[in-house]
């Protein structure tokens, strides 16, 4: 059994699948994430399947910390029957004053990216001393 999609005889249904045109023919994914939270730092877990690490791009912009990566394939050929093709993926998050952009840290390993975003020190918390006066 095979899937198959039918023609709409329905010109308003016709009207409605015509697939917008854009600035760019790539299409953009966003990847999945994680986010951990420790008393020193954030912990940012994406998933980019079939991204290299020449491809990833990770970066800092007026508060906003984006993430980019092309999803490039491996196999020699051309694919005779593709579900999941070569995509960009694209994701934006707003960053707060608690952390220290001067010292993220990123590694790929195996199509997963870590973004270590380390908490500012006067936003760590701290146990304050009393005194007896």
């Amino acid at each position: 059994m095979t899937e198959k999609t039918l023609q709409t005889t329905d010109n308003r249904e016709a009207a409605t699948a015509v697939q917008e045109k854009t600035r760019s023919e790539e299409k953009y994914v966003a990847p999945f994430v994680d986010i951990y939270e420790d008393p020193d730092k954030l912990t940012v877990v994406a998933d980019l399947p079939g991204a290299e690490k020449e491809s990833v791009g990770v970066n800092v912009k007026d508060g906003i910390l984006t993430i980019s990566a092309k999803r490039q394939s491996l196999v020699p050929g051309e694919p005779v029957y593709r579900e999941f093709g070569n995509v960009n993926y694209y994701r934006q998050f707003e960053l707060s004053e608690a952390v220290d952009i001067e010292k993220i840290s990123a590694e790929l390993t195996n199509g997963v990216l870590n973004l270590h975003l380390p908490k500012a020190e006067k936003m760590k918390p701290r146990q304050i001393e009393v005194k007896l006066s």
